[in-house]
C-alpha cells in the first residue's frame, strides 16, 4: 500500500503542477477551480496520512506557480502568501474554534469581504508614489507588470491625504467587469482569435500583454483587500485599513462588513451565495479576516496560509441538460462560431437556452455532439458554458462546415495557428450587416441614422450590397420605402452620408474593418502614409517599421490591401468622393497650437482617440501623462490621478466643453 501511495502522490503532484502552470503561467486553466482544489486536498490528505512522502517541493507546501518569461523577476518585501478555503458552513465553523483556541477562548471580530475572481497583485507606494506593481508569482516573487497596472484607472499612482506612509505594499485583486469581458471577447471573435473562457483568464492574459497600450484598452479594474509591508503610521485593525486605503484613493469593495461575531459572518455568506449574480463582476466566495492586528499577530501562519484568515468558497451554478443542435453564427469578420442549442434549464436564476462553444478546437477537446447530456456552468456569473458531456449519445462528431451557413461562400482556416473558420466571401449578408454598422459607426464614418434597423432593411433589399453602395445606392426614394422612414428623417440622413465623405483617411482606415486595426492603429497608418494611395503601395517591411506596428498587423494590411474585392471598393469609394487623405497636425495659430495637453476620465461627445485626433489637427501634442511641461490636462467624468497630479502641480484644466470651444 506504501508504494501505492508514493506514486498517487507523485501523480497528483504532476497534475496539481500541470493545472498550476496552466492557471498562473499560461492562463488558460483546463479543469474547474472546485476540481483543482479537488485534486490538491486530495494530495493534501494523502501527504498528511504519509508524511515521508510530504517534499518541500510539493504544491501543498507553496504558493502559485514558477513565474513565466517575458518580465523581469521581483521579490516582493513581504510574502503573498494563499488562503486555506472552506466548502461549508461547518468546516468554516471549525475555523473559527480554531481561532477561538489560538486566543486562549476570546471571541473574534470579523471582516467579511467578497472574495473577487481576478488576478493578485501588488502595489508598492514609497513616500506615496507608486514604485512597483508586481504579480504574486510564487509568492515571494512576482513578475514586474508596473507598466500595465499604471494603466488601469483604479489605481492611483500617487497616494492623496496626509499621513502618508514611507514604504508599504498593498494587495489587491485586478478584474474584468462582465460588460468589458463581453465587449472583449466579440472584439476577439470577430477578429479571429480564442475568446476568453472567463473575465479572471481575461485579465490574467492582460496583465501579461507586453505592449501596455493593449492593457489600457482591455478595461481593468482594481480592488486593495490587504497589507503587505508598512513602513510608517500603523493601523490597530483591518477594518480602519480597508477605511484608510479610501482616504489614500484606493478603491475597496463596497460590500465589505465588519461583524462582531461568527453568526454574523454566516448570515454574510448565506446573503451573497444568493445575490451574487446582482454584482457586475465575478466573485466565486468570501473571505473572512480576523480584524484585530494584535490577533492577527498572536494567530500567525502555516508555511503557506494565514491562520487568521480563509476563503468560503461558494459551490458553482451547474445545471445538467441535453445540446439539442449545434448551430453556426458568423461574425462582421466572417469567424464562424458555433452555439450549443440547449434544453432550456434554470441555473443561477435565469433561464438557459443557449452556451457558446468558441471555436471547433472546444468542441474537439470536450468531445460534445448533439443529443449528448452535458453539465452547463455560468461562469462568470454571465456566459453560460459547457464543462463536461456526462453521456454521450453516440452521434457523429460534428463536422466542421465547408460553406456557410448564411451565404454558403467558402469556409476556410486561414493560417494552421489560427483557431478560427472563416468565410471569405466579402458579400456575405451576415458580415456585410455587422459590417456596415462598424463603418457608419460613430468612431468610424459616423453616419448619424444609420442604425441597425435601417441598415438591416436596406440588406434585405439588396440596396446594399458593400460599403460603397452607401454612397451610390442610398436615395430619398429608397429611404422612403423603408419602416418609420418619412421626409425629414430621410434629408437627415442623406445630409450625414453627405458628411461622412469629409472624414479624414483614418477613419475611412478604421472604417474598412481591417483585421486587428483599431482606431489607434487606423491613425497610425493614417499619420505615416498621409494618402490611400501611398497606404496601398505599402509593403510588409514598410509597414514593420513604423514603431506602432508589429508583423501581425503589417501582415493582416497587406493581404487586406491586395486582395481584388478591395481594390475594387477603393475605386468604388473614390469615385463616391471620399477623403481619402489625412490632414497635417499641425497648424499655424490657435490656442491649442504647440500647447501639450493630457486626456484623462470618460469623454461624452469624443471617444479617446477621436478628442486626440481633434487636439493634433488644432496643432498640439497628446501625451500620455502629465509632467510640468503640460499645457492643459482635459478631464472628464471619473477622473483619477492625472486630475489629482495636474491640480498639484498648477496645470490647467479644460473640461469637455472648453476643449471643444478651443477647437472649435
Amino acid at each position: 500500500m506504501s508504494h501505492q501511495a508514493r506514486k498517487e502522490i507523485e501523480r497528483l503532484k504532476n497534475q496539481v503542477r500541470r493545472h498550476n502552470d496552466l492557471y498562473y503561467v499560461q492562463a488558460h486553466p483546463e479543469i474547474s477551480d472546485n476540481e483543482y482544489d479537488a485534486l490538491l486536498r486530495a494530495l493534501r490528505e494523502l501527504e498528511e496520512k504519509y508524511p515521508e512522502y510530504k517534499t518541500a517541493d510539493s504544491p501543498t507546501q507553496r504558493v502559485g506557480a514558477d513565474i513565466s518569461g517575458g518580465f523581469k523577476t521581483v521579490r516582493h518585501i513581504r510574502k503573498m502568501l494563499s488562503l486555506d478555503n472552506t466548502y461549508s458552513f461547518a468546516e468554516l465553523g471549525e475555523w473559527d474554534e480554531r481561532v477561538r483556541k489560538g486566543l486562549s477562548g476570546a471571541q473574534a471580530e470579523y471582516v467579511a469581504e467578497l472574495k473577487i475572481d481576478g488576478v493578485s497583485a501588488n502595489l508598492t507606494y514609497r513616500s506615496g508614489s507608486l514604485v512597483l506593481g508586481t504579480t504574486r508569482g510564487d509568492g515571494e516573487s512576482g513578475e514586474d507588470v508596473t507598466r500595465n497596472l499604471k494603466t488601469i484607472r483604479a489605481i492611483p499612482h500617487t497616494l492623496r491625504a496626509n499621513d502618508i506612509p514611507e514604504l508599504i505594499e498593498i494587495r489587491g485583486e485586478v478584474y474584468m467587469r462582465h460588460e468589458d469581458f463581453t465587449a472583449l471577447n466579440r472584439e476577439r471573435e470577430d477578429n479571429g482569435e480564442a475568446a476568453f473562457a472567463n473575465p479572471r483568464n481575461a485579465a490574467a492574459g492582460s496583465l501579461k500583454l507586453l505592449d501596455a497600450n493593449l492593457v489600457a484598452g482591455r478595461r481593468l479594474d482594481f480592488f486593495a483587500h490587504s497589507l503587505g509591508e508598512l513602513k510608517g503610521p500603523g493601523v490597530a485593525d483591518h477594518w480602519h485599513f480597508l477605511q484608510k486605503l479610501k482616504d489614500w484613493g484606493l478603491p475597496v469593495s463596497l460590500e465589505s462588513k465588519l461583524c462582531p461575531g461568527f453568526k454574523e459572518v454566516i448570515d454574510y455568506c448565506n446573503f451573497w451565495q444568493e445575490k451574487r449574480g446582482g454584482i457586475p463582476y465575478d466573485i466565486d466566495g468570501v473571505v473572512i479576516k480576523v480584524n484585530s492586528l494584535n490577533h492577527q499577530a498572536k494567530l500567525g501562519f502555516t508555511r503557506k496560509s494565514p491562520r487568521w484568515a480563509v476563503a468560503y468558497k461558494f459551490p458553482a451554478h451547474q445545471a445538467a441538460t441535453t445540446v439539442r443542435k449545434i448551430n453556426f453564427q458568423v461574425g462582421r469578420t466572417g469567424v464562424i462560431t458555433p452555439v450549443a442549442e440547449l434544453d432550456p434549464v434554470a441555473c443561477a436564476g435565469v433561464t438557459i437556452k443557449h452556451a457558446t462553444l468558441h471555436n471547433f478546437d472546444e468542441i474537439k477537446r470536450l468531445g460534445v455532439k448533439e443529443g449528448d447530456r452535458v453539465i452547463i456552468e455560468r461562469a462568470g456569473e454571465v456566459i453560460p458554458k459547457v464543462v463536461e458531456v456526462v453521456r454521450s449519445a453516440g452521434g457523429k462528431a460534428l463536422a466542421i462546415p465547408k460553406s456557410c451557413p448564411v451565404c454558403s461562400g467558402k469556409v476556410v482556416k486561414e493560417k494552421e495557428e489560427d483557431v478560427a473558420y472563416r468565410c471569405i466571401n466579402p458579400s456575405c449578408p451576415a458580415q456585410l450587416e455587422r459590417g456596415i454598422l462598424h463603418f457608419s459607426s460613430r468612431g468610424a464614418m459616423d453616419i448619424e441614422g444609420m442604425g441597425e434597423a435601417v441598415v438591416r432593411q436596406l440588406v434585405e433589399l439588396k440596396v446594399l450590397r458593400n460599403f460603397s453602395d452607401i454612397y451610390h445606392k442610398i436615395n430619398k426614394d429608397v429611404l422612403l420605402k423603408l419602416e418609420l422612414f418619412k421626409d425629414k428623417k430621410a434629408q437627415n440622413l442623406l445630409a450625414a452620408i453627405e458628411k461622412s465623405k469629409e472624414q479624414p483617411l483614418s477613419r475611412l482606415i478604421f472604417a474598412l474593418g481591417i483585421r486587428h486595426v483599431g482606431e489607434k492603429a487606423a491613425y497610425v497608418l493614417a499619420r505615416r502614409f498621409r494618402i490611400m494611395d501611398d497606404l496601398l503601395k505599402a509593403k510588409k517591411e514598410d509597414l514593420v517599421a513604423i514603431y506602432e506596428v508589429g508583423p501581425v498587423l503589417s501582415v493582416s494590411v497587406t493581404d487586406f490591401f491586395k486582395q481584388p474585392q478591395t481594390r475594387k471598393l477603393i475605386d468604388e469609394l473614390r469615385g463616391a468622393g471620399l477623403n481619402f487623405s489625412q490632414p497635417a497636425s499641425e497648424t499655424a495659430s490657435g490656442p491649442l497650437a504647440g500647447k501639450t495637453l493630457v486626456f484623462t476620465g470618460e469623454l461624452k461627445g469624443f471617444s479617446r482617440l477621436q478628442a486626440e485626433e481633434s487636439a493634433r489637427r488644432s496643432g498640439a501634442n497628446v501625451s500620455s501623462s502629465v509632467s510640468k511641461n503640460t499645457d492643459f490636462v482635459v478631464a472628464g467624468g471619473a477622473a483619477g490621478s492625472k486630475l489629482s497630479k495636474a491640480r498639484k502641480l498648477g496645470v490647467k484644466i479644460l473640461t469637455e466643453e472648453q476643449f471643444k470651444e478651443m477647437i472649435k
